[in-house]
């Protein structure tokens, strides 16, 4: 049985967002400390919670 060490961690890295109002996608921090916001309409696109922020947009997909 591998222990927890032996298991791949997710790194935090950049995630794409589209954005809930005009669509926009753009990538942001998975772990923000400030809130991102839409470069087209300056809705925010997650809120920071001390760990991984909350994304209030659609996460697309994940960038390496």
């Amino acid at each position: 049985m591998p222990l927890a060490s032996d298991a791949p961690r997710k790194r935090p890295g950049f995630i794409k967002v589209k954005c809930p109002h005009c669509q926009n996608e753009q990538p942001i921090f998975s772990k923000t400390n400030l809130p991102p916001t839409c470069s087209i309409c300056g809705a925010t696109l997650a809120t920071p919670t001390g760990g991984k922020a909350v994304v209030r947009g659609t996460v697309v997909g994940d960038l390496e």
